[in-house]
């Protein structure tokens, strides 16, 4: 039963029976199921001692607990670190199992009942009503709810159903991105493969991967993704992709031997080494092997992964901050309008409570309650804008974050760079060197000598033979743009292509293969050819010369390599490498003992087209760019200039050094520091807490399973949708589609447009609003005639809020806006420098509207139909100026485009169209109590009402002349 170890002494611990929501795999897809049975519990982390079994005891790895039938001991998980230094059949032994059998049925079962399924748990979902409910946190939806509240006191019924309709629009399109987007911790499960080959009762069953338990077999092909951590007890050719863990494109070799030092840290980091380890989630690349089960679901180290992301909390966007400062700003106003006019009030001698009323009043309607839904749909057109360039938003107040940061983490492969290496020269031992053309794995290009000739095929024999080891001594194949096997060796391929040499492979009939191994570091095949057998092989420079006696000369005559030649080939090969080139080494002969070194080839992952473009105007604009790569640090620092991310004045560091400093000592250096390289994903974590400590707002690209947990820390998450894993997506933010930085300088262009639409809005509302609370305070406080009746005041509300400042939200992005640096987002909404813009702009529309009602009203001392239709109009006319310098905060009229916003346009049209016809139909005067004005009063009331638009361009001119284009005065700080 137990793989031939006797039977289990018992434990003196009852398996404790906790309950918790799971997910469930079913088939291909995940199913959230109720609480589990008293049967279905995590094996506790306690140990109990293990008393008649001297191996166990003196592993100290195993520990047992008494199982509900008291008859025999259960198994503990081993970590990947713990596993990794023992030897596999140390490990078989102390899990209990048989490499060539493995567990029985009832075994399998019984061991199931104490660990559980191999899959994670998280809390119980919140219900959606509760979701939904959360939604009217936000103090702006509060402080509108309570003003809907006080306008149902006050009999404004018109306000309170605007004002609810607002909030219920706003409320339920949060609450739908939010639902949509709250998917992360489901998503870890589908890197757990639905079905798995184990061994069961001696002989092959695919089963559901859920169903794996500690000690089971596992068999491993090529394609199979890994359903839990393994300590591999066979191992043919086996390569696996751990680049969702270690963030290395290369696939890992593996093998069985027990690793010496295999300690990591409790976040696990630092898994490269673990060579006889496979870890859950990757996938096998090629070869084949078998496994042990050594720990399943949270106890993985994949499950270090979902603890951590669960510990971590995605911080508010700077826009909610903005929007929450702003609506504990506009609470303080409203609360100072009232104290004042009950004040006055009081002075006057009149009715304390007539005077509360009228304040409360005023305060409700000084309330934007447009705002919420303008920043709604400013945001939605921004999502809509950021997918027509290729990147998917998540999260819609995410649009706006991209223009507030101010340093860029990203990764170098597939963002920065391609992601397809390509060989880029060959190399003659003697330093003759033949330019590759074309990059990627198409076969457009070709291969050009060091005097000018094309090579095809063995025109020039001293670069020929070079290309004809590396074809040969490869296992890869390419299929249009599409490389299967690993990178290095597609590049390989690609270049026999261009020089017609690809055909070589049927001149040899391989014999055996000499795998990659972490020790020697190259790769070898025997081949039998119409000479006899001949060897090639390729892989580090430094160890394939090792293996060679000799060297090609370029008149095709073995040299003898000795130390001065051996010297300078190493430095043609590091002279390569400086240049961001990897090099590998090729050479073959008869014997294993005596090769001829035939030459070596530079490949490069190379850029993305616009990439150095991109990182220059975002660098332009005030935003650091940091690289980060598991590269070497003479290719990250090649790169990094290569692309304009590093200077000679920056620095480098490692991922050891990351891990070696302090929080607090990492703080004080990391804004000099723009390439880290030798890091792992994990390290992104700790960049980016690093960076939000002092103070900067943080976007970080990711593409792997560890990279989840820094891309929801991060300020703004930014996933490959290329090469991105699923956990990784979900936890972002945006998603390129095409994996291309570039794209970034489209958001982040989006993103400055979207705040500065929005600020557009608030100086707009605010102004009007003012102007006209002013207008009826003074003359409710005063006893004034009133210049407008109660319907005229709610058409002029309806144009507030209406298309007309809604029209505001959707300014086109300008061009320059992207030259802008990042906006303060410390600093509130509603700054000094707005306030005075708004006062100015309400005084001059009170003043003018104000003089226009006693100029009519003095012709016989009393209040007409014309006298209220000219100042209806005139306050109307003042609106739609108004909103015209509106439409930007720093740019004249003439240089953004009067007909480049239509929504604009078009609202504004509507809005003078109907105004017209509140003046001159006649069904719509009687309701308004309006009368026909001439032709003149028109004319006279459009000019006068344009003081307040040449007064507002005026300023924007002398700004601009007193402070000539910078970046501060493109900045929110200046709006």
């Amino acid at each position: 039963m137990n793989g031939g170890f006797g039977p289990l002494p018992q434990a003196d611990k009852e398996v404790p029976k906790p309950t918790a929501s799971i997910f469930r795999v079913q088939g291909n897809g995940i199913a959230l199921t109720s609480t589990t049975s008293a049967k279905e519990v995590t094996a506790p982390q306690t140990a109990a001692k293990v008393e008649d079994s001297p191996s166990l005891i003196t592993s100290g790895l195993v520990a047992g607990s008494k199982s509900q039938n008291n008859n025999d001991i259960m198994i503990e998980t081993l970590s990947a670190e713990e596993a990794a230094s023992h030897d596999a059949r140390n490990c078989v032994q102390m899990l209990r199992t048989d490499v060539a059998e493995g567990l029985t049925t009832a075994e399998a079962t019984r061991r199931r009942q104490y660990h559980g399924y191999n899959e994670f748990e998280v809390g119980e979902s919140e219900p959606l009503w509760k979701k939904y409910l959360e939604q009217f946190q936000n103090p702006l939806i509060l402080l509108l709810l309570a003003s809907a509240v006080v306008s149902i006191i006050m009999r404004q019924f018109d306000d309170a159903i605007s004002i609810t309709v607002a909030v219920v629009i706003v409320v339920t399109v949060g609450f739908i991105q939010e639902y949509r987007s709250e998917k992360t911790l489901e998503q870890l499960n589908k890197l757990v493969p639905p079905t798995c080959h184990v061994l069961r009762d001696g002989r092959e069953y695919p089963i559901l991967a859920r169903e794996l338990v500690p000690g089971d077999v596992v068999l491993l092909n090529t394609g199979d993704r890994i359903p839990s951590d393994l300590r591999l007890a066979e191992s043919f050719s086996l390569q696996i992709d751990e680049s969702s863990l270690t963030g290395e494109t290369e696939p890992k070799h593996k093998d069985t031997d027990r690793v010496a030092s295999a300690k990591t840290d409790v976040n696990g980091g630092h898994v490269e080494h673990l060579t006889c380890i496979a870890f859950m989630g990757t996938l096998v690349c090629s070869g084949r092997g078998r496994g042990v089960v050594i720990s399943t679901a949270a106890n993985s180290h994949f499950g270090e992964v979902f603890k951590m992301m669960q510990s971590e909390e995605s911080p508010k966007t700077p826009l909610q901050r903005n929007m929450d400062e702003l609506g504990k700003q506009l609470s303080f106003y409203s609360f100072g309008v009232i104290g004042v006019i009950f004040v006055i009030g009081l002075v006057q001698g009149r009715n304390a409570l007539d005077m509360f009323t009228i304040g409360v009043s005023l305060a409700v309607a000084a309330i934007p309650e447009g705002l919420p839904i303008v920043v709604a749909v400013t945001l939605a057109i921004g999502v809509m804008r950021m997918a027509s360039r290729r990147a998917v938003v998540k999260k819609m107040p995410a649009v706006e974050t991209l223009g507030c940061v101010t340093v860029i983490c990203s990764d170098k492969t597939g963002t920065l760079t391609k992601n397809e290496m390509t060989a880029t020269c060959v190399v003659t031992p003697e330093g003759r060197s033949a330019e590759v053309s074309g990059i990627g794995y198409t076969s457009d290009g070709g291969v050009c000598s060091f005097n000018g000739e094309m090579i095809r095929q063995f025109s020039h024999p001293e670069f020929s033979v070079i290309i004809e080891a590396g074809v040969v001594c490869n296992n890869a194949s390419v299929e249009g743009d599409k490389v299967i096997g690993q990178p290095t060796e597609g590049a390989l391929v690609v270049l026999a292509k261009k020089a017609g040499l690809s055909d070589c492979r049927q001149r040899y009939a391989r014999l055996r293969e000499m795998p990659f191994s972490s020790d020697t570091k190259w790769m070898g095949v025997q081949c039998d050819s119409s000479t006899g057998n001949v060897f090639f092989i390729k892989g580090a420079l430094d160890r394939v010369m090792d293996q060679c006696d000799a060297y090609l000369g370029p008149d095709g005559l073995r040299k003898v390599l000795d130390g001065f030649a051996r010297q300078r080939i190493l430095e043609t090969g590091k002279g390569l490498g400086y240049n961001g080139l990897r090099v590998l080494g090729l050479a073959r002969g008869e014997q294993m003992q005596s090769l001829t070194l035939l030459g070596m080839v530079g490949m490069l992952d190379p850029p993305r087209p616009g990439v150095s473009e991109a990182i220059a105007v975002v660098k332009a604009s005030g935003v650091d760019v940091k690289l980060i790569t598991g590269d070497a640090m003479e290719t990250a620092q090649s790169i990094g200039h290569r692309l304009g991310v590093l200077s000679s004045s920056d620095t480098c560091l490692s991922g050891q050094q990351v891990d070696q400093m302090s929080e607090q000592d990492l703080e004080l250096i990391i804004r000099q520091v723009t390439v880290f390289y030798r890091a792992s994903p994990r390290h992104k974590l700790k960049i980016v807490k690093a960076l939000q400590s002092v103070g900067e707002v943080v976007a970080m690209t990711g593409d792997g399973v560890n990279d989840a947990v820094a891309l929801k820390k991060a300020d703004i998450g930014v996933a490959m949708g290329l090469g991105g894993t699923d956990v990784c997506k979900e936890a972002a933010d945006m998603i390129l589609c095409d994996d291309d930085f570039s794209t970034m300088t489209s958001a982040i262009e989006e993103g400055k447009a979207i705040y500065h639409n929005i600020t557009n809005f608030v100086r707009f509302q605010l102004s009007t609003s003012v102007a006209a609370l002013s207008l009826i305070a003074a003359s409710t406080m005063f006893h004034f005639e009133n210049p407008l009746n109660a319907m005229q005041i709610l058409w002029i509300n309806i144009i507030m809020d209406g298309p007309p400042a809604q029209s505001l939200g959707v300014e086109p992005v300008d061009d320059d806006i992207i030259r802008q640096k990042p906006r303060n987002t410390r600093q509130p909404m509603i700054t000094g420098k707005l306030i005075i813009d708004i006062l100015s702009s309400a005084a001059i529309i009170v003043v003018g509207t104000l003089f226009v009602f006693y100029k009519e009203m003095s012709a016989d001392n009393k209040i007409t139909p014309r006298d209220t239709t000219m100042t209806f109009t005139c306050f109307v006319l003042f609106d739609m100026w108004n909103a015209l310098s509106c439409r930007s905060s720093r740019k004249l009229i003439y240089q953004i485009g009067i007909l480049r916003n239509r929504m604009f346009c078009f609202a504004v049209s509507a809005s003078l169209i109907c105004q017209l016809l509140v003046i001159y139909w006649s069904p719509l005067q009687h309701v308004f109590q309006t009368e026909a004005l001439s032709f003149f009063d028109l004319v006279f009331l459009t000019t006068m009402t344009s003081s307040v638009f040449i007064f507002n361009e005026a300023r924007k001119f002398f700004r601009m002349r007193s402070k000539p284009f910078s970046h501060d005065s493109l900045a929110g700080n200046d709006i």
